[in-house]
Protein backbone atom coordinates (compact mmCIF):
# COMPACT_ATOMS: atom_id res chain seq x y z
CA UNK A 1 0.00 0.00 0.00
CA UNK A 2 0.89 3.18 -0.95
CA UNK A 3 2.14 5.79 1.88
CA UNK A 4 -0.30 8.93 1.97
CA UNK A 5 1.62 10.71 4.84
CA UNK A 6 5.42 11.54 4.94
CA UNK A 7 7.22 9.67 7.66
CA UNK A 8 6.91 12.94 9.85
CA UNK A 9 2.78 12.97 9.40
CA UNK A 10 3.02 9.60 10.39
CA UNK A 11 4.95 9.84 13.35
CA UNK A 12 2.76 12.65 14.28
CA UNK A 13 -0.13 10.58 13.75
CA UNK A 14 1.27 7.78 15.72
CA UNK A 15 2.07 9.81 18.98
CA UNK A 16 -1.70 11.80 18.61
CA UNK A 17 -3.03 8.11 18.93
CA UNK A 18 -0.98 6.93 21.73
CA UNK A 19 -2.17 10.34 23.19
CA UNK A 20 -5.05 9.60 22.54
CA UNK A 21 -5.37 5.79 24.19
CA UNK A 22 -3.91 6.99 27.26
CA UNK A 23 -5.81 9.50 28.02
CA UNK A 24 -9.17 7.01 27.62
CA UNK A 25 -7.38 4.25 29.78
CA UNK A 26 -6.41 1.66 27.31
CA UNK A 27 -2.82 1.48 28.02
CA UNK A 28 -2.54 -1.78 26.70
CA UNK A 29 -3.09 -0.89 22.93
CA UNK A 30 -0.92 2.25 23.91
CA UNK A 31 1.90 0.03 24.82
CA UNK A 32 1.43 -2.08 21.87
CA UNK A 33 1.39 0.68 19.39
CA UNK A 34 4.40 2.44 20.82
CA UNK A 35 5.72 -0.98 20.43
CA UNK A 36 5.05 -1.29 16.86
CA UNK A 37 5.80 2.35 15.88
CA UNK A 38 9.58 2.00 17.61
CA UNK A 39 8.39 5.19 19.81
CA UNK A 40 11.12 5.16 22.46
CA UNK A 41 11.61 6.75 26.00
CA UNK A 42 11.32 10.06 23.95
CA UNK A 43 7.45 10.12 24.31
CA UNK A 44 7.24 11.00 28.00
CA UNK A 45 4.81 12.71 30.08
CA UNK A 46 5.22 16.35 29.14
CA UNK A 47 5.09 14.74 25.21
CA UNK A 48 1.88 13.09 25.95
CA UNK A 49 0.14 16.01 27.42
CA UNK A 50 1.51 18.01 24.27
CA UNK A 51 -0.14 15.43 21.94
CA UNK A 52 -3.81 15.21 24.45
CA UNK A 53 -6.91 16.14 22.57
CA UNK A 54 -4.92 16.48 19.07
CA UNK A 55 -6.83 13.74 17.63
CA UNK A 56 -10.28 14.98 18.48
CA UNK A 57 -9.58 18.31 17.75
CA UNK A 58 -8.51 17.20 14.35
CA UNK A 59 -11.23 14.66 13.95
CA UNK A 60 -14.19 17.48 14.62
CA UNK A 61 -12.34 20.25 12.39
CA UNK A 62 -12.59 17.68 9.49
CA UNK A 63 -16.56 17.09 10.24
CA UNK A 64 -16.66 20.87 10.63
CA UNK A 65 -15.29 21.34 6.92
CA UNK A 66 -16.91 18.83 5.09
CA UNK A 67 -19.96 20.72 6.38
CA UNK A 68 -18.63 23.97 5.23
CA UNK A 69 -17.72 22.59 1.81
CA UNK A 70 -21.31 20.95 1.35
CA UNK A 71 -22.90 24.61 1.85
CA UNK A 72 -20.48 25.66 -0.47
CA UNK A 73 -21.41 23.21 -3.03
CA UNK A 74 -24.97 23.29 -2.77
CA UNK A 75 -24.76 27.12 -2.86
CA UNK A 76 -22.76 26.93 -5.75
CA UNK A 77 -24.95 24.60 -7.79
CA UNK A 78 -27.92 27.09 -6.63
CA UNK A 79 -25.89 30.07 -8.14
CA UNK A 80 -25.19 27.72 -11.11
CA UNK A 81 -28.75 27.11 -12.00
CA UNK A 82 -29.70 30.75 -12.11
CA UNK A 83 -27.39 31.34 -14.01
CA UNK A 84 -28.22 28.55 -16.41
CA UNK A 85 -31.80 29.62 -16.54
CA UNK A 86 -31.11 33.68 -16.69
CA UNK A 87 -30.98 35.39 -20.10
CA UNK A 88 -28.21 37.47 -20.64
CA UNK A 89 -30.16 40.58 -20.68
CA UNK A 90 -31.62 39.91 -17.52
CA UNK A 91 -28.38 39.05 -16.27
CA UNK A 92 -26.88 42.43 -17.79
CA UNK A 93 -29.94 44.21 -16.15
CA UNK A 94 -30.27 42.78 -12.69
CA UNK A 95 -28.71 44.63 -10.66
CA UNK A 96 -30.13 48.03 -11.54
CA UNK A 97 -33.56 47.28 -13.02
CA UNK A 98 -36.03 46.53 -10.39
CA UNK A 99 -38.17 44.39 -13.05
CA UNK A 100 -35.62 42.13 -13.17
CA UNK A 101 -35.27 42.12 -8.98
CA UNK A 102 -36.04 38.57 -7.46
CA UNK A 103 -35.39 38.12 -3.78
CA UNK A 104 -32.47 36.11 -2.51
CA UNK A 105 -30.99 34.59 0.86
CA UNK A 106 -30.64 35.61 3.55
CA UNK A 107 -33.68 37.86 4.31
CA UNK A 108 -32.59 41.71 4.91
CA UNK A 109 -34.72 41.08 8.34
CA UNK A 110 -35.95 37.99 10.86
CA UNK A 111 -38.93 39.75 12.40
CA UNK A 112 -39.82 37.37 15.80
CA UNK A 113 -42.53 38.53 18.80
CA UNK A 114 -45.43 36.07 17.63
CA UNK A 115 -45.96 33.54 19.28
CA UNK A 116 -48.08 31.56 17.32
CA UNK A 117 -47.63 30.62 13.41
CA UNK A 118 -47.55 34.05 11.12
CA UNK A 119 -50.22 33.49 8.88
CA UNK A 120 -50.63 36.80 6.44
CA UNK A 121 -48.66 39.86 6.23
CA UNK A 122 -49.72 43.16 4.63
CA UNK A 123 -47.50 46.55 3.29
CA UNK A 124 -48.90 50.08 4.50
CA UNK A 125 -48.74 52.00 1.02
CA UNK A 126 -46.99 54.93 2.40
CA UNK A 127 -44.92 54.22 4.96
CA UNK A 128 -42.41 51.65 6.19
CA UNK A 129 -44.79 49.59 8.16
CA UNK A 130 -45.68 46.11 7.84
CA UNK A 131 -48.74 44.18 9.63
CA UNK A 132 -48.33 40.89 10.69
CA UNK A 133 -50.81 38.62 11.87
CA UNK A 134 -51.33 35.57 13.62
CA UNK A 135 -52.55 32.48 15.68
CA UNK A 136 -51.93 33.93 18.61
CA UNK A 137 -54.91 36.36 17.75
CA UNK A 138 -52.52 39.52 17.66
CA UNK A 139 -51.24 42.00 14.84
CA UNK A 140 -48.13 43.08 14.92
CA UNK A 141 -46.58 46.51 13.08
CA UNK A 142 -43.16 46.58 12.41
CA UNK A 143 -40.86 49.47 11.03
CA UNK A 144 -39.89 46.85 7.81
CA UNK A 145 -36.57 49.00 6.90
CA UNK A 146 -35.20 49.10 10.98
CA UNK A 147 -36.51 45.44 11.23
CA UNK A 148 -37.84 46.85 14.43
CA UNK A 149 -41.43 45.60 16.12
CA UNK A 150 -43.44 48.87 16.54
CA UNK A 151 -46.25 48.46 18.10
CA UNK A 152 -48.67 44.84 18.57
CA UNK A 153 -52.70 45.48 18.51
CA UNK A 154 -55.10 43.28 20.29
CA UNK A 155 -58.68 42.86 19.79
CA UNK A 156 -59.45 39.82 18.04
CA UNK A 157 -60.07 36.78 20.12
CA UNK A 158 -58.67 34.29 17.99
CA UNK A 159 -56.03 33.65 15.22
CA UNK A 160 -56.11 36.86 13.00
CA UNK A 161 -55.84 34.65 9.05
CA UNK A 162 -55.75 38.17 7.00
CA UNK A 163 -54.62 41.52 7.17
CA UNK A 164 -54.79 44.37 3.99
CA UNK A 165 -54.44 47.86 3.99
CA UNK A 166 -56.32 50.57 2.23
CA UNK A 167 -59.62 52.95 2.50
CA UNK A 168 -61.25 55.68 1.57
CA UNK A 169 -59.35 58.35 -0.25
CA UNK A 170 -57.13 60.38 2.68
CA UNK A 171 -57.20 58.20 5.13
CA UNK A 172 -55.39 54.42 4.96
CA UNK A 173 -57.03 52.11 7.26
CA UNK A 174 -56.05 48.71 8.38
CA UNK A 175 -58.41 45.63 7.88
CA UNK A 176 -58.19 42.14 9.33
CA UNK A 177 -60.24 39.30 9.81
CA UNK A 178 -60.05 36.29 12.16
CA UNK A 179 -61.39 32.72 13.19
CA UNK A 180 -63.75 34.84 15.90
CA UNK A 181 -65.85 35.81 12.60
CA UNK A 182 -65.75 39.21 12.71
CA UNK A 183 -63.98 41.78 10.01
CA UNK A 184 -61.94 45.24 12.20
CA UNK A 185 -60.76 48.50 10.82
CA UNK A 186 -58.16 49.79 12.77
CA UNK A 187 -56.65 53.53 12.15
CA UNK A 188 -53.13 54.27 11.67
CA UNK A 189 -53.26 57.70 12.26
CA UNK A 190 -54.61 57.18 15.65
CA UNK A 191 -52.22 55.22 17.26
CA UNK A 192 -53.84 52.22 15.36
CA UNK A 193 -57.41 52.55 17.30
CA UNK A 194 -59.95 49.86 16.53
CA UNK A 195 -62.42 52.00 15.12
CA UNK A 196 -65.23 49.41 13.65
CA UNK A 197 -65.82 45.85 13.95
CA UNK A 198 -67.84 44.14 11.35
CA UNK A 199 -69.85 41.49 12.17
CA UNK A 200 -71.98 39.06 9.80
CA UNK A 201 -70.20 36.29 8.53
CA UNK A 202 -70.99 32.71 10.01
CA UNK A 203 -68.02 31.44 10.05
CA UNK A 204 -64.14 31.97 10.30
CA UNK A 205 -63.26 34.27 7.84
CA UNK A 206 -60.15 33.62 5.57
CA UNK A 207 -59.72 36.76 3.52
CA UNK A 208 -59.66 40.40 3.30
CA UNK A 209 -58.95 42.87 1.02
CA UNK A 210 -59.92 46.65 0.25
CA UNK A 211 -61.16 46.91 -3.21
CA UNK A 212 -59.76 49.59 -5.63
CA UNK A 213 -61.77 52.21 -6.82
CA UNK A 214 -61.66 53.60 -10.41
CA UNK A 215 -59.79 53.03 -13.71
CA UNK A 216 -55.99 51.98 -14.27
CA UNK A 217 -55.29 56.02 -13.38
CA UNK A 218 -57.05 56.77 -10.93
CA UNK A 219 -55.01 54.28 -8.44
CA UNK A 220 -57.02 54.91 -5.65
CA UNK A 221 -58.58 52.94 -2.78
CA UNK A 222 -62.07 53.09 -2.32
CA UNK A 223 -64.78 52.76 0.53
CA UNK A 224 -65.45 49.43 -0.24
CA UNK A 225 -63.59 45.78 0.78
CA UNK A 226 -64.42 42.16 0.74
CA UNK A 227 -64.08 39.16 2.84
CA UNK A 228 -64.44 35.30 1.89
CA UNK A 229 -65.44 33.11 4.61
CA UNK A 230 -65.76 29.70 5.59
CA UNK A 231 -69.43 30.29 5.74
CA UNK A 232 -69.31 29.95 1.72
CA UNK A 233 -69.72 33.42 0.95
CA UNK A 234 -67.81 36.83 0.20
CA UNK A 235 -69.45 39.64 1.52
CA UNK A 236 -68.33 43.53 0.00
CA UNK A 237 -68.19 45.79 3.32
CA UNK A 238 -68.38 49.60 3.18
CA UNK A 239 -65.61 50.90 5.54
CA UNK A 240 -67.21 54.08 6.25
CA UNK A 241 -70.23 52.90 7.45
CA UNK A 242 -69.86 49.22 8.52
CA UNK A 243 -72.57 48.09 6.54
CA UNK A 244 -72.44 44.71 4.32
CA UNK A 245 -73.70 46.06 1.01
CA UNK A 246 -73.36 42.80 -1.05
CA UNK A 247 -73.70 39.20 0.10
CA UNK A 248 -72.34 37.14 -2.80
CA UNK A 249 -72.97 32.78 -2.74
CA UNK A 250 -71.87 30.14 -5.67
CA UNK A 251 -68.95 28.91 -3.63
CA UNK A 252 -70.22 25.17 -1.69
CA UNK A 253 -67.22 25.07 0.25
CA UNK A 254 -65.17 27.28 2.86
CA UNK A 255 -64.09 30.10 0.44
CA UNK A 256 -60.06 30.37 1.26
CA UNK A 257 -59.13 33.67 -1.12
CA UNK A 258 -60.33 36.95 -2.46
CA UNK A 259 -58.09 38.93 -4.64
CA UNK A 260 -59.89 42.07 -6.71
CA UNK A 261 -58.65 43.56 -10.11
CA UNK A 262 -56.63 46.96 -10.47
CA UNK A 263 -59.71 48.62 -10.77
CA UNK A 264 -62.22 47.09 -8.43
CA UNK A 265 -64.37 45.86 -11.41
CA UNK A 266 -63.63 41.95 -10.60
CA UNK A 267 -63.00 39.66 -7.47
CA UNK A 268 -61.69 36.41 -7.74
CA UNK A 269 -62.18 33.87 -5.39
CA UNK A 270 -61.04 30.18 -4.43
CA UNK A 271 -61.31 27.45 -2.06
CA UNK A 272 -62.41 24.13 -0.44
CA UNK A 273 -64.55 23.48 -3.26
CA UNK A 274 -61.50 22.92 -5.91
CA UNK A 275 -62.60 25.62 -7.91
CA UNK A 276 -61.63 29.84 -8.16
CA UNK A 277 -64.65 32.39 -9.29
CA UNK A 278 -64.47 35.09 -11.35
CA UNK A 279 -66.96 37.50 -9.98
CA UNK A 280 -68.37 41.18 -11.37
CA UNK A 281 -68.18 43.09 -8.56
CA UNK A 282 -71.05 45.29 -8.79
CA UNK A 283 -73.37 42.60 -9.57
CA UNK A 284 -71.93 39.40 -7.53
CA UNK A 285 -72.63 37.84 -11.25
CA UNK A 286 -70.18 34.87 -11.87
CA UNK A 287 -68.17 35.80 -15.18
CA UNK A 288 -66.30 32.31 -15.14
CA UNK A 289 -65.66 29.09 -13.19
CA UNK A 290 -61.80 27.96 -13.24
CA UNK A 291 -62.25 23.94 -12.77
CA UNK A 292 -58.84 21.86 -12.93
CA UNK A 293 -57.03 21.80 -9.27
CA UNK A 294 -57.67 18.14 -7.46
CA UNK A 295 -57.44 19.65 -4.09
CA UNK A 296 -57.90 22.65 -2.05
CA UNK A 297 -57.03 26.09 -3.31
CA UNK A 298 -55.44 27.71 -0.72
CA UNK A 299 -54.36 31.50 -2.72
CA UNK A 300 -55.31 33.11 -5.88
CA UNK A 301 -54.28 36.01 -7.79
CA UNK A 302 -55.30 38.56 -10.87
CA UNK A 303 -52.27 39.55 -12.93
CA UNK A 304 -51.17 43.27 -13.59
CA UNK A 305 -51.42 44.37 -16.97
CA UNK A 306 -47.56 44.36 -16.35
CA UNK A 307 -47.80 40.90 -17.29
CA UNK A 308 -50.81 40.55 -20.39
CA UNK A 309 -47.96 40.53 -22.36
CA UNK A 310 -46.00 37.47 -21.37
CA UNK A 311 -49.15 35.53 -20.49
CA UNK A 312 -50.93 35.99 -23.70
CA UNK A 313 -47.87 34.63 -25.40
CA UNK A 314 -48.00 31.53 -23.13
CA UNK A 315 -51.76 31.35 -24.16
CA UNK A 316 -50.96 31.84 -27.57
CA UNK A 317 -52.23 34.80 -28.43
CA UNK A 318 -51.52 37.27 -30.85
CA UNK A 319 -52.27 40.07 -29.48
CA UNK A 320 -52.04 41.06 -25.92
CA UNK A 321 -54.96 42.50 -24.11
CA UNK A 322 -55.21 46.60 -23.75
CA UNK A 323 -53.43 47.52 -20.07
CA UNK A 324 -56.58 48.94 -19.45
CA UNK A 325 -58.71 46.07 -19.25
CA UNK A 326 -58.68 44.15 -15.78
CA UNK A 327 -58.65 40.49 -14.54
CA UNK A 328 -57.22 39.28 -18.10
CA UNK A 329 -55.64 36.35 -16.55
CA UNK A 330 -55.52 35.33 -12.80
CA UNK A 331 -53.03 32.22 -11.19
CA UNK A 332 -54.07 30.34 -8.05
CA UNK A 333 -52.55 27.71 -5.81
CA UNK A 334 -53.78 24.60 -4.40
CA UNK A 335 -52.84 21.47 -1.79
CA UNK A 336 -52.12 19.58 -5.21
CA UNK A 337 -48.74 21.08 -4.72
CA UNK A 338 -49.55 23.44 -8.52
CA UNK A 339 -49.94 27.00 -9.60
CA UNK A 340 -52.25 26.84 -12.47
CA UNK A 341 -52.39 30.09 -14.67
CA UNK A 342 -55.94 30.76 -16.26
CA UNK A 343 -57.54 33.43 -18.83
CA UNK A 344 -60.44 35.62 -17.68
CA UNK A 345 -63.25 32.73 -19.37
CA UNK A 346 -61.96 30.24 -16.89
CA UNK A 347 -59.62 28.47 -19.93
CA UNK A 348 -56.43 26.72 -18.05
CA UNK A 349 -53.04 28.94 -19.96
CA UNK A 350 -50.61 26.72 -17.82
CA UNK A 351 -49.83 24.55 -14.52
CA UNK A 352 -46.54 25.35 -12.83
CA UNK A 353 -45.28 22.06 -11.38
CA UNK A 354 -42.18 22.31 -8.82
CA UNK A 355 -43.53 22.64 -5.38
CA UNK A 356 -43.43 19.52 -2.72
CA UNK A 357 -46.47 20.58 -0.91
CA UNK A 358 -49.08 22.60 -0.59
CA UNK A 359 -48.72 25.87 -2.43
CA UNK A 360 -49.88 28.57 0.29
CA UNK A 361 -49.12 32.08 -1.08
CA UNK A 362 -48.72 33.96 -4.40
CA UNK A 363 -47.56 37.03 -5.82
CA UNK A 364 -47.40 38.71 -9.15
CA UNK A 365 -44.05 40.77 -9.26
CA UNK A 366 -45.21 44.14 -10.31
CA UNK A 367 -42.61 44.57 -13.40
CA UNK A 368 -44.94 41.41 -14.93
CA UNK A 369 -42.43 39.02 -15.87
CA UNK A 370 -42.15 36.68 -12.79
CA UNK A 371 -45.04 35.04 -10.43
CA UNK A 372 -43.68 33.98 -6.79
CA UNK A 373 -45.14 31.19 -4.75
CA UNK A 374 -44.52 30.06 -1.17
CA UNK A 375 -45.63 27.00 -0.16
CA UNK A 376 -45.36 24.39 2.77
CA UNK A 377 -42.10 23.03 1.73
CA UNK A 378 -41.00 26.24 3.03
CA UNK A 379 -39.63 26.92 -0.61
CA UNK A 380 -40.32 30.68 -2.28
CA UNK A 381 -40.24 29.60 -6.22
CA UNK A 382 -40.19 32.25 -8.72
CA UNK A 383 -41.69 31.34 -12.15
CA UNK A 384 -40.26 33.43 -15.17
CA UNK A 385 -43.65 33.81 -16.95
CA UNK A 386 -41.42 35.29 -20.31
CA UNK A 387 -39.85 31.69 -20.32
CA UNK A 388 -43.00 29.60 -20.57
CA UNK A 389 -43.46 30.03 -16.54
CA UNK A 390 -40.17 28.43 -15.87
CA UNK A 391 -38.56 28.25 -12.57
CA UNK A 392 -35.82 30.41 -12.34
CA UNK A 393 -35.06 30.44 -8.45
CA UNK A 394 -35.94 28.36 -5.74
CA UNK A 395 -35.29 29.88 -1.96
CA UNK A 396 -34.66 26.52 -0.68
CA UNK A 397 -35.02 27.38 3.37
CA UNK A 398 -36.77 30.45 3.22
CA UNK A 399 -38.05 29.83 6.42
CA UNK A 400 -37.79 26.88 9.02
CA UNK A 401 -41.17 25.52 8.68
CA UNK A 402 -44.16 25.73 6.10
CA UNK A 403 -44.06 29.38 4.51
CA UNK A 404 -48.25 30.51 4.91
CA UNK A 405 -47.99 33.81 3.53
CA UNK A 406 -46.34 36.35 0.70
CA UNK A 407 -47.05 40.20 -0.04
CA UNK A 408 -45.13 42.46 -2.28
CA UNK A 409 -44.22 45.74 -1.17
CA UNK A 410 -46.79 48.23 -3.16
CA UNK A 411 -45.24 50.71 -6.02
CA UNK A 412 -44.60 54.14 -5.25
CA UNK A 413 -46.36 56.60 -7.91
CA UNK A 414 -44.56 60.25 -8.46
CA UNK A 415 -45.33 62.91 -10.65
CA UNK A 416 -43.09 63.16 -13.60
CA UNK A 417 -42.65 66.82 -12.15
CA UNK A 418 -41.11 65.60 -9.12
CA UNK A 419 -42.86 68.20 -6.42
CA UNK A 420 -45.17 65.57 -4.70
CA UNK A 421 -45.19 61.79 -4.35
CA UNK A 422 -48.74 60.64 -4.81
CA UNK A 423 -51.75 61.44 -6.83
CA UNK A 424 -53.61 64.64 -6.09
CA UNK A 425 -57.22 63.93 -5.33
CA UNK A 426 -59.93 66.75 -4.02
CA UNK A 427 -56.60 68.60 -2.59
CA UNK A 428 -55.34 66.01 -0.84
CA UNK A 429 -52.54 63.24 -2.16
CA UNK A 430 -53.17 60.17 -2.71
CA UNK A 431 -50.08 58.14 -2.50
CA UNK A 432 -51.95 54.91 -2.48
CA UNK A 433 -51.41 52.68 -5.57
CA UNK A 434 -51.67 49.09 -7.01
CA UNK A 435 -50.93 46.95 -3.94
CA UNK A 436 -53.69 45.16 -4.48
CA UNK A 437 -52.98 43.77 -7.84
CA UNK A 438 -51.86 47.25 -9.77
CA UNK A 439 -48.89 47.78 -12.21
CA UNK A 440 -51.29 49.63 -14.66
CA UNK A 441 -49.10 53.14 -14.58
CA UNK A 442 -51.05 55.13 -16.79
CA UNK A 443 -51.95 59.18 -15.17
CA UNK A 444 -54.57 60.21 -12.84
CA UNK A 445 -56.53 63.03 -12.24
CA UNK A 446 -55.67 66.59 -13.24
CA UNK A 447 -52.30 67.59 -14.30
CA UNK A 448 -50.53 65.08 -12.06
CA UNK A 449 -48.57 62.33 -14.52
CA UNK A 450 -47.05 58.91 -12.91
CA UNK A 451 -44.38 56.52 -13.08
CA UNK A 452 -44.52 53.75 -10.88
CA UNK A 453 -41.63 53.07 -9.24
CA UNK A 454 -40.93 49.32 -7.97
CA UNK A 455 -40.33 48.64 -4.31
CA UNK A 456 -37.97 45.54 -4.33
CA UNK A 457 -39.20 44.71 -1.18
CA UNK A 458 -41.26 41.42 -0.12
CA UNK A 459 -42.33 40.03 3.21
CA UNK A 460 -43.15 36.51 4.02
CA UNK A 461 -44.57 34.71 7.14
CA UNK A 462 -44.58 31.38 8.19
CA UNK A 463 -45.26 28.84 11.24
CA UNK A 464 -41.97 29.09 12.69
CA UNK A 465 -43.36 32.14 13.89
CA UNK A 466 -41.33 34.32 12.03
CA UNK A 467 -42.19 37.31 9.69
CA UNK A 468 -39.26 37.30 7.08
CA UNK A 469 -38.19 40.97 4.94
CA UNK A 470 -35.95 40.28 1.69
CA UNK A 471 -34.55 43.43 -0.13
CA UNK A 472 -32.56 44.86 -2.35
Amino acid sequence: MSQILTSRQAEELHKALIAYLSSVNFNESAAALRREAAIGDEFDETTRKKYEGLLEKKWTSVVRLQKKIMDLESRCSSLQSELDSATPTSLLRRNQDPTSWLPRSPARHVLQSHRSPVTCVAFHPIFSSLASGSEDATIKIWDWELGELERTLKGHTKAVLDVDYGGPRGGTLLASCSSDLTVKLWDPSDEYKNIRTLPGHDHSVSAVRFIPSGAAGMLSSGNLLVSASRDRTLRVWDSTTGYCVKTIRGHVDWVRDVSPSFDGRWLLSAGNDQTARLWDASTGEVRSTLVGHEHVIECCSVAPPAAYAHLAALAGLKKAPPASSSAEFVATGSRDKTVKLWDARGTLVKTLVGHDNWVRGLVFHPGGKYLLSVSDDKSIRCWDLAQEGKCVKTLEDAHGHFVSCIRWAPSIHKDTSGDINGTMVNGSIDRRGDDLGGGGGGSGTGTYHHKPTIRCVIATGSVDLNVRVFAS
